[in-house]
């Protein structure tokens, strides 16, 4: 059974409210959308999205729960920043004044008297540096000198060892919104583990850069893999927190177990709202551009192109020995986040998409005139493409010849049903 545990304006007052998969901790405020004056004074405002508060910055609501707790574990990367006002003496006080100060949430909590006795390290690893898919190993975090334990490479899923002695795991990670970002396969197989040791889990909640979009072809069950575990489209339009709540409900846990999970939302937000991150989320996403272009440009993982890696811009824009000459080209070399780069060392003709407009949704214009342009099409794709498609359909439709608006036409129906399923466990 999912514990139901509700926060009201009062900070150490708690209620059961009944959810229908997951909790939240829910105030008047947040559960009633706010309009957009509320937070967005005009559209070029610098301080419209100070206004927006992570789950982790509402520490009205989180901290009275983890002091009740012996010994807290902490899913937490360098994205797991609290921003406070350390003035601020109710949730109403939260909703208005703008932070004063920053930190780390693993530091905050330790001074803040929270027994934190491990730290969880997603891909790329508790500070943000590690390449795609390097191994991380186990250590320490130097400054706190708590345990950290790497959740990627053979060990995704924590140990029941591993988890000894935790009350409860609070997992803070900002996610951009796609299904092949695997923050949220992390999130499954740690509610997994809490599930079957019977530890409670605890979703700080954070924006979608991605907003409420929900595009690309749904993933058939036969091609899951770590980049890719649910039946979802590449851009699903949820929060992290919201996507918990649907892992629950739809009991897509091992044996259709459920973990007894809570999420505490984020404050001020709507899903309409434009979300720029204040830390890169991985390596190789170093800003707004490079979020918004990642659905669209990451399909080139699958293929002998280049999207970036190695160069400053990457996920801003493409290229490879293999296609024509023209005036934009790069040479890709080992540097943060990529220490052997696809084409390591040589030219690669291209586009630079780093001034592009925003696109809304996944384009496909990139990926087919690259394979249209190509110079040996036997040898554009590799397996992998799959696994990020979700799908063998997408490649054999390229390989067709299928134009960019009959191939999102075949996803359609996919999308309007994934649509339905998720408005079950939507927060905002």
């Amino acid at each position: 059974m999912i514990s139901n545990m509700v926060f009201k304006n009062t900070a150490l007052f708690l209620v059961l409210s009944i959810l229908s998969c997951g909790n939240s901790f829910n105030t008047k405020a947040r559960s009633e959308k706010p309009k957009a004056q509320d937070t967005i004074k005009s559209s070029k405002s610098s301080t419209a999205i100070a206004e927006i508060k992570t789950g982790a910055d509402d520490w009205i609501t989180y901290l009275p729960v983890l002091k009740k707790h012996k010994s807290i574990g902490i899913v937490a990367n360098q994205t797991s920043i609290v921003n406070y006002n350390p003035n601020a003496k109710n949730r109403d006080e939260l909703r208005t004044e703008s932070a004063t100060k920053s930190m780390h949430l693993v530091d905050w909590l330790v001074e803040n008297k929270i027994n934190v006795t491990k730290i969880y390290a997603p891909e790329h690893g508790f500070r943000g540096t590690a390449d795609a898919g390097e191994l991380i190993k186990d250590g320490k975090d130097t400054k706190t000198g708590i345990p950290i334990i790497s959740l990627y490479g053979d060990n995704k899923k924590p140990k029941p060892e591993q988890l000894a002695g935790i009350d409860i795991l609070v997992f803070d990670l900002q996610d951009v919104g796609a299904r092949f970002y695997t923050y949220i396969s992390s999130l499954h197989y740690i509610m997994e583990a809490c599930a079957e040791n019977k530890i409670k889990l605890l979703i700080l909640d954070r924006p979608n850069p991605n907003g409420n979009t929900v595009d690309g072809p749904v993933l058939e069950k036969e091609n899951s893999s770590f980049i890719g575990m649910h039946t979802i489209p590449v851009l699903h339009g949820m929060t992290i927190g919201e996507y918990g709540k649907m892992i629950n409900g739809e009991k897509w846990l091992k044996n259709g177990i459920q973990c007894e999970l809570s999420v505490v939302p984020c404050v001020n937000y709507t899903k309409d709202m434009s979300y720029s991150l204040p830390v890169r989320p991985s390596p190789n996403l170093p800003n707004d551009q490079s979020i918004n272009l990642y659905a669209s440009l990451c399909f080139f993982e699958g293929t002998n192109v280049s999207l970036g890696r190695g160069t400053e811009k990457q996920f801003q824009i493409y290229g490879s020995p293999f296609l024509p000459k023209t005036d934009f080209s790069f040479i890709p070399k080992p540097n943060l986040g990529s220490k052997d780069p696809l084409h390591n060392g040589k030219v690669c003709y291209g586009e630079d998409l780093s001034n592009a407009p925003k696109v809304k949704g996944i384009e496909l214009k990139w990926l087919l005139k690259a394979y249209a342009t190509t110079a040996d099409k036997s040898k554009f794709f590799i397996p992998f493409f799959t696994k990020l498609a979700g799908t063998k359909k997408l490649q054999e439709q390229i390989e067709a010849g299928m134009t960019e608006a009959d191939i999102k036409k075949s996803w359609e129906k996919g999308i309007e049903d994934f649509k339905k399923i998720r408005k079950k466990y939507e927060i905002y």
